[in-house]
């Protein structure tokens, strides 16, 4: 394998898994007959049509290092392992503490980002973690891939032993997420996917680690006369996300409100069980990255509330912007 293969999507238990060279991993952007001409089209088209290549979300794929897709997932099924080693245990040992944002930090948040943090030291790009030490901006901009990972997303829901947390692990590209993977360990549930070959759900064996035959997102779309459904944080519901869903209702008349934690949230709007995702109040680039990379995927949009535009990564400031997750099968503002 070169360097510039990374292989996708196709790692079945026991089975070969296919390569792709991704530098012909292009975005539904791409997909037109025109593609071989565009090396020979002036700058500025090129620069417009790229524009509105970004405004969707979709971006064009350069190459990786050649880390295979089912070293990811194992890294993320084996840091899910570990979270339910912790999980299991009895209270009295997590080891609960506060961070210096007063959120709660776990000794299954420390084992699983070193975990993470070891598989991807075969990749020579930057990881910024959620439980890592994160480099000054000026250090970091000018890196066109990182990876964005939350070891533990929903400790909340991990200490409310709800079992709505996962493992997140995002590849970054000049701002854009391009490959995106949660677990989440305690319902045995994966999800991973790119812009090219789309979306993925499928379940793990949590006794071999080995997971079953994926399953393309959506999983279904919604028809008319379809309840409008909104998911929303079990967490975090805030006055402007309230407010939203009663905007929703004038449009939508009757809407069904579905309650989940961490970023099974956005998986739910990419496998078509709910319609939308407000999410009118804080979150970090690592809540939102594998999620949004996994969205893109299915056909989903993920969008700033006030911009209408894809959200974006490796910022100066980590805080995410106020926003909104579009089913593929909605047009809505």
């Amino acid at each position: 394998m070169t360097f510039l293969q990374f292989c996708l999507f196709f790692a079945f238990p026991g089975r070969k898994v296919k390569c792709y060279n991704l530098e012909r991993i292009l975005t539904f952007a791409q997909k037109n007959p025109r593609t071989a001409q565009r090396a020979e089209e002036p700058k500025k088209r090129r620069d417009r049509r790229d524009q509105r290549a970004e405004a969707r979300g979709h971006m064009i794929l350069s190459h990786i290092e050649p880390m295979e897709t089912k070293d990811i997932l194992q890294a993320a099924i084996q840091a899910g392992k570990a979270i339910m080693e912790v999980y299991d245990s009895p209270q009295s040992e997590w080891q609960v503490e506060s961070k210096a944002d007063n959120s709660q930090l776990t000794l299954a948040d420390r084992r699983t980002h070193e975990i993470i943090n070891e598989a991807l030291k075969k990749s020579p790009y930057l990881m910024i973690s959620e439980e890592g030490k994160i480099r000054k901006y000026a250090e970091r901009n000018h890196h066109r891939h990182v990876w964005i990972v939350d070891p533990l997303d929903g400790t909340k829901e991990f200490i409310k032993r709800n079992g709505e947390f996962t493992v997140n692990i995002a590849l970054v590209e000049d701002g854009l997420p391009i490959f995106g993977v949660i677990y989440a360990p305690a319902l045995h549930l994966l999800y991973y996917g790119n812009a090219r070959d789309g979306a993925f759900k499928c379940e793990v064996n949590p006794e071999t680690g080995e997971w079953g035959e994926p399953q393309e997102l959506p999983l279904a779309r919604r028809k008319k006369g379809d309840k409008f459904r909104v998911v929303a944080s079990r967490s975090h519901l805030s006055p402007e996300t309230k407010a939203y869903i009663d905007r929703l209702k004038e449009t939508h008349g009757e809407v069904e409100l579905v309650s989940a934690g961490s970023s099974l949230k956005i998986c739910m709007v990419a496998e078509g069980s709910a319609d939308v995702y407000p999410r009118l109040a804080p979150t970090m680039e690592w809540d939102t990255a594998a999620g949004q990379a996994i969205a893109l995927a299915a056909g989903c949009q993920v969008v700033e509330a006030e911009t209408e535009q894809p959200m974006r990564y490796n910022k100066e400031d980590l805080l995410n912007p106020f926003f909104i997750v579009k089913g593929s099968s909605l047009n809505i503002g």
